[in-house]
């Protein structure tokens, strides 16, 4: 494994600690205690901080679906094992393409990182407060962002942008940088039949 994709692993730890320490963080601020597996209170309502007036400001909401509130109803365990599967394979592809330049296994990393963040929140956040068993915690998110209302017609209405946290964030400026840098990427199928150095240079 080359010095580039261990560094890439290294980014990818350092994230998800960020992210998971952030978490920890705001649920102590805000003082929540569960009821149950289906509801949850804050206790310390006046709690919210703001960062850029009511523009940008962190708040608590735990989000029981996908990134950016996307809800995946009762069939919540096949998205913690989908999950981990695509962790899986992300690690396997920042490996597979480590005589890439670097920017791109940085985006593949990102995504891993947001990927990996999420998934400790589903699988150990019920058990670790209590609330639900194993693969059924819900994803703490915290930063809100207030943009200006669109409406277009009765195509597009929009008023609020989901809360979302610094996993999320990852897997946005990771995509983001997939499509900036698309002409760097490898091609995917030849990888499938290139052989791995074992050598770290």
């Amino acid at each position: 494994m080359k010095k580039q994709t261990l560094i890439v692993f290294a980014i990818v730890l350092l994230l998800i600690i960020i992210d998971q320490v952030s978490k920890y963080l705001i649920y102590e601020h805000f003082k929540v205690q569960h009821l149950g597996s289906q509801s949850y209170v804050v206790s310390n309502p006046d709690a919210e901080i703001k960062i850029i007036g009511d523009m940008v400001k962190f708040v608590y909401v735990e989000n029981a679906g996908m990134a950016f509130g996307i809800q995946f109803g009762e069939f919540k365990i096949i998205l913690s094992l989908f999950s981990i599967f695509a962790s899986i394979l992300l690690i396997w592809l920042i490996i597979k393409i480590q005589d890439s330049p670097i920017v791109i296994q940085i985006a593949f990393g990102f995504i891993l990182a947001g990927a990996v963040g999420n998934l400790i929140d589903r699988v150990f956040y019920g058990v670790i407060f209590g609330y639900a068993p194993l693969f059924y915690g819900r994803v703490i998110d915290f930063i809100q962002v207030d943009i200006p209302d669109i409406h277009i017609g009765n195509l597009i209405n929009y008023t609020h942008w989901p809360v979302f946290n610094v996993a999320d964030s990852c897997v946005t400026i990771g995509v983001a940088l997939l499509i900036i840098f698309n002409r760097k990427l490898p091609n995917f199928s030849a990888l499938l039949k290139r052989k791995e150095p074992n050598t770290i240079n």
